[in-house]
């Protein structure tokens, strides 16, 4: 994904947050007890807190449902009459055995030219793997198999959930510091010390999207990591000769497709991400870097 469109899908995300937040706050008057007598920071911490973590956590509960609506995926059974597709199924069936994982996830594939892979569920026991047409055309079948390690190993390490933590925390203390500083600013600026609601509002969502935004390079920054963490998992899993290779298959085809729209997405991978922005918004580290780490 593009850097410009991952900022405007922050800042949708980020004003769809301000918004029902306000509406709940109208609807139960919420703003009167938080405000009544000064800010209760109190009070305002821990309605954070909820709504920051109810947003992701519901996320997270839907999130193998709206990958299927989303993509249309198709999925993939033991007894799936094209041999491809069941070969597919029992590398994951494979892989999720080995990895401890108490149930096989659900395996899809969806039709897109992309190469393409990803895990998603809420939990080890409710997760889905699914992969691109254009992935299944064109790798090889033991790179096929590097790529699925890695996705296995991000639903048995719990990243999905781990991220979802995260982001909740980020949600919290965005909303909470653009509220503080919104109440603190619009008091100072008020002769009668009470302030304006319209501007605490608006300096509010100014606020929570830049935060929001400064989130975003903690969330990415861990994110990087925990890629790290599934390619070597996926190596142990499958063997790192055919994580290694799965990589440099990416690498190869990225450079050969890049600047052109509807470059390589798998792993959401990057070949150089461009200047400063481009690294500290990536949520995956350079292929070159990851390469480099299987290789050492």
């Amino acid at each position: 994904m593009a850097l410009g469109k991952r900022i405007l899908l922050f800042l949708v995300v980020n004003i769809l947050i301000v918004t029902m937040f306000s509406i709940v706050m109208r609807v139960f008057n919420l703003e009167y007890y938080l405000t009544d007598y000064g800010l209760n920071y109190t009070s305002l911490a821990f309605t954070c807190l909820f709504y920051g973590f109810s947003g992701s956590f519901i996320s997270l509960l839907i999130s193998r449902a709206v990958a299927k609506w989303t993509y249309s995926i198709q999925l993939i059974g033991p007894n799936t009459s094209d041999p491809g597709l069941r070969r597919i199924y029992s590398m994951v069936q494979d892989l999720a055995r080995r990895a401890g994982l108490p149930e096989t996830p659900e395996v899809g594939f969806y039709e897109s030219p992309e190469i393409n892979a990803f895990a998603t569920g809420p939990s080890k026991s409710r997760a889905l793997v699914a992969v691109s047409t254009g992935l299944i055309t064109s790798m090889r079948e033991d790179e096929i198999e590097g790529v699925l390690g890695h996705e296995i190993s991000h639903i048995a390490n719990g990243d999905m959930v781990t991220m979802t933590l995260l982001q909740g925390l980020v949600n919290a203390f965005v909303m909470f510091l653009a509220r503080a500083v919104a109440y603190a600013i619009t008091r100072a600026g008020s002769r009668d010390g009470e302030g304006s609601y319209l501007a605490y509002m608006l300096i509010t969502l100014v606020l929570q999207i830049a935060f929001m935004l400064l989130g975003s390079i903690v969330i990415n920054w861990f994110s990087r990591i925990r890629e790290y963490r599934a390619d070597q998992g996926g190596a142990s899993l499958a063997g790192r000769d055919k994580m290694r290779h799965a990589l440099e298959r990416l690498k190869a085809n990225f450079d050969a497709v890049e600047g052109r729209q509807g470059a390589l997405q798998t792993l959401q991978i990057s070949s150089k991400p461009e200047g400063v922005l481009g690294m500290l918004f990536a949520s995956h580290p350079p292929l070159e870097k990851r390469i480099e780490r299987l290789s050492n």
